[in-house]
């Protein structure tokens, strides 16, 4: 049996396409490892090394790079926008016969039998034009995420402020669910037991998205895209 090269290439873009589990992890959201401390040999025989202390009265609620964090996601939008717009424009122009070194010029067309012999075609025109529009449109999205996601603290600002980020990937079925997070956290609203709410994160950039066979059935084709789109003139 002979196999054409179209017909391999096929073969193997939809081999590749069934291996809709691989995970495709985005840097940046990866994780940042905190720095290790070089413990130097200290030569005065005190047996209490204050690097090494274990502090007694603090919680564990995240303060330097490489801690983790929980997010509690607790997120809800309403959004309605309707609008309408009418549009009308009409034009009209006309030019009267212009008079030519004291005469106003009249002329016969050519091939035409006038009835009286009486030339009465001029240079007189007018035009006008009419213009009617009309739209309509309505808009309203809901949005809820909720659940939890860790985090780790990837930098700490001059006033105390946390940079956070991380990523959590969900594998169902043939499919992969990623949640991604990023943002700026206050120590002040991070509560006892090291979680913060998702709305009290400054500049939060936060995605649910997807892969796989069930949210490539969500997509549209690009065929569908184009008639949707603007570039559609009907």
């Amino acid at each position: 049996m002979k196999f054409t090269v179209p017909f391999i290439l096929l073969s193997a873009a939809l081999m590749a396409g069934c291996n809709s589990n691989t995970v495709k992890r985005d840097p940046a959201y990866a994780a940042v490892r905190p720095v290790p401390t070089q413990i130097e040999e200290r030569s005065d025989g005190a047996i209490f090394d204050v690097r090494n202390n274990i502090a007694l009265f603090e919680d564990y609620r995240a303060r330097r790079v490489g801690d983790i964090l929980t997010v509690r996601l607790e997120e809800q939008t309403d959004a309605e926008k309707e609008n309408e717009t009418t549009f009308s424009k009409s034009n009209n122009t006309s030019i009267a016969n212009p008079t030519i070194f004291g005469a106003s010029p009249q002329f016969s067309l050519p091939g035409q039998l006038p009835l009286d012999n009486t030339d009465n075609n001029n240079l007189a025109f007018g035009f006008g034009s009419e213009l009617d529009f009309e739209g309509e449109g309505e808009s309203e999205q809901n949005n809820l995420l909720s659940g939890n996601v860790s985090v780790s603290v990837v930098e700490v600002l001059a006033n105390g402020n946390m940079v956070i980020r991380g990523e959590k990937v969900i594998t169902i079925n043939q499919g992969n669910e990623y949640i991604r997070l990023s943002g700026i956290v206050s120590p002040r609203d991070i509560e006892a037991d090291n979680s913060v709410s998702s709305v009290r994160i400054a500049d939060a950039q936060i995605a649910y998205v997807g892969d796989g066979p069930t949210n490539d059935a969500n997509v549209m084709g690009w065929l569908s895209r184009f008639f949707a789109s603007a570039l559609m003139p009907f």
